[in-house]
């Protein structure tokens, strides 16, 4: 692992809690193991691209790192609901690409949001959907899902992290006019399912904050575990 910036940045607006004050821990680094990428997962990191993160507010800790105990999850009535009206699309896992038609589907999507949460706008170009989405990585891959009744139309797409004890649920995006209900929904519980198979302990789903709509979602998958604190390497984690 090669460390190539670390800081901590100057206090801001919190994006989740508005009326709070927020700051992130970065480290931009290059040459992550899967391993070294679980070590940092397991103490509340996160990554996009090169570029990984957690909190590092004074005041506040209401982002609680949040992972899916894979052996031991049940997937509740509304999640069985979402998979099954994902089950007539295709999905396959590979290395991510960058094309016409994955920049399309974001921009589609982050549209849709814009006026439904009132989110700036986000125009990803190619060069920043490679950084962001498909930087190489050895743990990286591409979750896509096409519709075989549209021509293998592409109608969402997930990004994550494997390690050699879990999935990493990084991001995910889909076509607000084509894909069916609760696609996202449908994403979290495949992965926990794959994970389970495959004997991963856990599949981390980021941060939970209650108090904030678009992030409290994640509470609703269990059994589940949340991070005690904001562990340093060399500490020995503590999850409850």
């Amino acid at each position: 692992m090669r460390l190539i910036q670390h800081i901590v940045e100057e206090p801001r607006a919190c994006t989740y809690l508005p009326e709070r004050v927020a700051q992130l821990e970065v480290r931009v680094q290059v040459d992550v193991s899967p391993t070294e990428l679980e070590a940092m997962l397991v103490r509340g990191w996160r990554r996009f691209g090169p570029v990984y993160f957690r909190p590092a507010c004074a005041t506040c800790g209401e982002c609680v790192t949040l992972r899916i105990d894979a052996a031991a999850f049940t997937p509740s009535k509304s999640q069985r609901r979402a998979l099954r009206n994902a089950a007539r699309l295709t999905r396959t896992i590979g290395a991510p690409i960058v094309d016409d038609e994955r920049l399309a589907l974001y921009a589609r999507w982050h549209a849709q949001r814009e006026v439904a949460r009132g989110w700036e706008p986000s125009e990803l170009d190619p060069e920043r959907y490679a950084l962001d989405f498909a930087f190489p990585h050895p743990a990286v891959r591409e979750v896509a899902f096409r519709d075989p009744a549209a021509d293998g139309r592409l109608v969402g797409l997930g990004i994550c992290d494997e390690t050699p004890r879990s999935l990493s649920a990084v991001y995910f995006f889909w076509d607000p006019e084509h894909a069916p209900p609760s696609l996202g929904v449908a994403h979290v519980v495949a992965l926990a399912l794959d994970a389970r198979a495959r004997g991963l302990p856990h599949v981390y789903l980021g941060y939970r904050v209650l108090a904030c709509p678009s992030l409290a979602y994640k509470a609703r998958y269990g059994p589940h575990q949340l991070l005690v604190g904001r562990p340093a390497f060399g500490e020995r984690p503590a999850w409850e």
